[in-house]
């Protein structure tokens, strides 16, 4: 099999070099990912400038862009065939409900759906966490099982471990997305100079944490595995906006 990997964390990032470890034993792997952090970077592509590409001597493929450009780029240009699949991660952090939105881990498998391509988000559920060995373990087990019985088509899975030895998982389940509560206000503060900055403050929690959840399976210790689509037509509202258009 051909794998293609990417992420939001940077090309340097630990669990990148986890999951490119796990996925080597089972074919071939590229690694396009972005030069520095772009945690956040959502679905953008950078179009007001060139991108360059450069290869680290880990061997890894970095990016001058986001985890979006990454996966263009390298499905578009720089490989001579499509990958069998694509993943993304392993994020250092959790990528639930709400941050889906945001996240260019998600962001990079996104990408690659879009080509028409499987692809697998995977995130360890807790920021600075110790497991990304068990994230990885998950991530080739999916692989392997895409392998055996392949995606019809397109898929795009976020996957979220939670941060665990292995043998301490309780199992997998398979989730919808929840929902947080709204994020903290943004952090007023002055730099050396005296001007006013703002940081963007922590996110809520969890709002809507159901038995069939993302936020309630990892809380769980199950692996949280979410099938996402691609549509943002509110089709309840449809009716509605119709009769509003013509009042």
């Amino acid at each position: 099999m051909k794998f293609l990997l990417s992420n939001d964390d940077g090309y340097f990032a630990p669990g990148l070099a986890a999951l490119a470890e796990a996925m080597a034993a089972l074919g071939e792997v590229t690694v396009v990912a972005p030069e520095r952090d772009r945690s956040g970077a959502s679905n953008s592509l950078t179009l007001d400038r060139p991108l360059s590409l450069r290869r680290a001597p880990s061997g890894y493929h970095y990016v001058n862009g986001t985890p979006t450009d990454c996966v263009h780029l390298a499905v578009t240009g720089l490989l001579e065939g499509r990958p069998d699949l694509v993943l993304s991660g392993i994020n250092d952090g959790a990528n639930m409900g709400d941050d889906t939105i945001y996240s260019g881990t998600v962001a990079a498998a996104t990408e690659a759906y879009l080509l028409g391509l499987p692809a697998i988000a995977v995130s360890l559920a807790r920021r600075g966490g110790r497991h990304f060995d068990t994230a990885a373990r998950v991530a080739a087990e999916l692989a392997e099982r895409h392998r055996r019985e392949p995606f019809r088509g397109a898929v795009l899975l976020n996957v979220n471990v939670p941060d665990l030895p292995y043998e301490e998982l309780r199992g997998w389940r398979t989730t919808r997305l929840g929902r947080r509560h709204k994020a903290e206000p943004v952090i007023r503060a002055q730099n050396p100079r005296g001007e006013t900055i703002w940081w963007v403050g922590p996110v809520g929690q969890a709002q809507d944490a159901a038995e069939d959840t993302d936020f309630w399976a990892v809380s769980e210790g199950y692996v949280s595995v979410t099938p996402l689509q691609i549509d943002l037509t509110a089709y309840k509202q449809l009716d509605f906006i119709s009769s509003w258009l013509q009042a």
